[in-house]
């Protein structure tokens, strides 16, 4: 079953998170994973959640989400977007209907 990352960034260091956005997408790819969602605006409906750069991770098993998360090899490219940003982020499961 696809599982999702959807994430919610808040750019402190605009400069430094474009070095971050420069590493990310082999790492994803290395994994299974796509962009379905990446820094798109977003239109709010209802509520009061006003992300500002909002993105969407598809993979297709949590295996495969978490090895990506968890890889070695993706942890300094994290530190940049932690040190660039405050990321609000949750991994769900897709719904099989």
């Amino acid at each position: 079953m696809a599982v999702y990352y959807v994430i919610d960034i808040s750019i402190h260091n605009l400069e430094n998170y474009k070095k971050y956005v420069g590493l990310v997408p082999a790492l994803i790819e290395k994994h299974g994973g796509k962009y379905l969602v990446r820094g798109a605006e977003a239109e709010i409906k209802e509520g009061n959640w006003k992300p500002e750069r909002l993105v969407v991770l598809e993979f297709p098993t949590r295996e495969q989400a978490t090895s990506f998360f968890d890889d070695p090899e993706y942890q300094p490219v994290a530190a940049i977007r932690r040190a660039a940003s405050t990321t609000r982020m949750v991994l769900v499961d897709g719904y099989e209907g």
